[in-house]
């Protein structure tokens, strides 16, 4: 089995829901981020989703907008990010690291070249948000090669067709979003629809992970009852980066508050 197998599988025995933090690699600063993302291993993160900064991130609201446009400030190249992520696989050689990128930076690395790179650096699986299941052969052939995941988001207004395709090609795990938009904190949460859930059950997807608006209110414990195996906060987690980036220790003190809360609550 692999990482992420492993993770679902220990988690389903211990009758818990998964908790995956996002974090995007370089912000507020390189060497911070690290420390964040280690704040969260060290608070219960069942797996990571590192994201590599974008100029336009049309899948993330505002929050995660601000944050990859202060990250590429710092002029970090691709090589160091890939580097620091292999640092990260070597001190937690046993934890699942997708990576959020978006297609350009992949291409212009050259599709070959990327997914070699993964490799070495030992990531688990790719989410490209904004490219079309239509549109990723040639990404996923080089996945398949190098045994990295390909992750396919699936919306909530889904047809059968795209729920089958995702069903079939999004390995290790499906990106379900609560609501239709961007990423962030929206008071006016839409409820995950109970027949996109069915429907990738019938057609037999990988275990499916909830993203887009979770926050501290979530009824969590209501998503892992629909058939929910975890979720994947951002928005919530960079908003404290955000308020607290001259005050480290409050920062990572409530980054532990939060990866604390989420755990107790993704217990069934």
């Amino acid at each position: 089995m692999n990482r992420y197998q492993n993770m679902f599988k220990k988690n389903i025995s211990l009758k818990k829901g998964c908790f995956v933090p996002f974090l995007i690699l370089g912000y507020p600063t390189l060497k911070k981020s690290m420390e964040i993302i280690q704040n969260t291993i060290l608070n219960g993160a069942d797996a990571l989703e590192i994201s590599i900064p974008f100029s336009d991130p049309i899948a993330d609201g505002p929050i995660i907008q601000k944050a990859n446009f202060r990250a590429l400030q710092n002029n970090i190249t691709i090589k160091n990010y890939f580097h620091c992520i292999k640092k990260i696989r070597e001190q937690n050689t046993h934890l699942p690291i997708g990576l959020l990128i978006y297609a350009n930076l992949i291409l212009r690395m050259g599709i070959k070249k990327f997914y070699s790179r993964c490799l070495y650096t030992k990531i688990d699986s790719i989410l490209i948000p904004d490219l079309p299941i239509e549109e990723s052969n040639e990404f996923r052939k080089y996945g398949d090669k190098y045994k990295i995941s390909s992750i396919y988001i699936c919306p909530p207004n889904a047809n059968t067709q795209l729920i089958k395709k995702i069903s079939k090609y999004s390995i290790d795990y499906v990106y379900l979003v609560s609501r239709t938009g961007v990423t962030g904190i929206n008071k006016n949460k839409q409820k995950l629809n109970k027949k996109i859930i069915s429907k990738l059950k019938k057609y037999n997807s990988s275990p499916i992970l909830n993203g887009f608006g979770i926050t501290h209110n979530t009824n969590i414990k209501k998503i892992l009852k629909l058939g929910i195996s975890g979720i994947i906060c951002g928005s919530e987690i960079i908003s404290i980066i955000n308020k607290y980036l001259t005050n480290n220790q409050k920062m990572f003190t409530k980054i532990k508050e939060l990866c604390k809360n989420f755990k107790k609550k993704l217990i069934l």
